[in-house]
């Protein structure tokens, strides 16, 4: 790797930027995180990084306003101590949901953050399995989304699941749920849904045959559990077995972890996109992006295609 290469950590996920720099073989940058009384953020790198090339990792979870301005100090002190390029490794991007008005008089938040993260000095986004892929077109810098659908059809393929089916939840994981049937060389199937509020889903149709199956559901993202139990509880009604969820990220606001532990789930799969709580259920299964992660980093230092980490480049 370049001696210049700097990577640094945020609050909301050190344990996978700690991992990122051991696949890496370099040791994780020193960086002071802290607050004033008064709840503002403070930032000081306690080494130098004038013409460095230097990578942010912060996951915009939970607490998700409090993470984004640290986030933006730290690009800030970043650019004022002379760094090269500042490079944000953002593997769950908040405010993704919000990429497009739905209604009058509404924000389109996911343009607010790039433009904000654009303005305060990012040089490139590093992101993964953002909730609406057009949101790339947001940000006038580079952007690199990478996926993390090969971890997960990887994982899925060694398992031994019999007589599986892709079930997207809505019409907007179509895509992604076509390319995992055809990597599993299982069919498809597509839930239609209206959502009366934010974080409420109710299932109105569904389209394909699950009878008889085990369903594999996959999303982008778990958030409040509501949606994913709908899901399974509606597949149930048509004959389908006990469900596989899958997804990239794991919110789990509130008592979703709760709300999981239900009947008609077999397993759920996500990645450390976002740092877990200690305790987690039994049937959670946790992929690591670490190796992913640090994979781009060499590409993007190095030169290269991140493509080159896809088994479809198309992705």
């Amino acid at each position: 790797m370049q001696p210049s290469l700097r990577i640094f950590s945020g609050s909301s996920n050190p344990r996978l930027a700690r991992d990122i720099c051991d696949k890496l073989g370099v040791e994780l940058g020193k960086i002071k995180l802290s607050r004033f009384k008064s709840g503002e953020i403070y930032v000081h790198y306690e080494e130098s990084i004038r013409n460095c090339d230097v990578f942010l990792v912060q996951s915009l979870a939970h607490p998700v306003n409090e993470l984004f301005v640290e986030l933006l100090v730290m690009i800030d002190a970043a650019k004022r101590a002379s760094a090269r390029t500042i490079n944000i490794i953002i593997p769950y991007y908040g405010y993704a949901r919000q990429e497009r008005k739905s209604a009058p008089r509404e924000p389109i938040s996911a343009k607010m953050v790039a433009d904000v993260l654009t303005t305060v000095g990012a040089s490139r986004v590093v992101t993964l399995d953002l909730h609406a892929a057009a949101i790339q077109g947001f940000f006038n810098i580079p952007v690199d989304h990478l996926t993390a659908l090969d971890l997960i059809s990887e994982y899925l393929r060694t398992s031994g699941i019999e007589k599986p089916v892709i079930v997207s939840p809505d019409a907007g994981r179509a895509s992604m749920a076509e390319k995992l049937a055809n990597r599993m060389d299982s069919p498809f199937s597509i839930m239609i849904k209206k959502r009366p509020a934010h974080n409420e889903s109710v299932i109105t149709h569904l389209i394909g045959d699950v009878e008889g199956r085990t369903p594999i559901i996959i999303e982008d993202l778990i958030d409040t559990g509501s949606t994913i139990v709908n899901v399974v509880e509606g597949l149930k009604e048509k004959g389908a077995g006990e469900a596989i969820v899958c997804a990239t990220h794991g919110l789990f606001s509130g008592s979703a972890l709760e709300k999981l532990k239900h009947p008609y789930i077999r397993e759920i799969v996500i990645t450390d996109s976002i740092q877990l709580p200690e305790e987690v259920p039994d049937r959670l299964t946790v992929l690591p992006v670490a190796p992913m992660l640090a994979r781009a980093v060499r590409i993007i230092v190095d030169g290269g295609s991140i493509a080159t980490l896809f088994k479809d480049a198309g992705i």
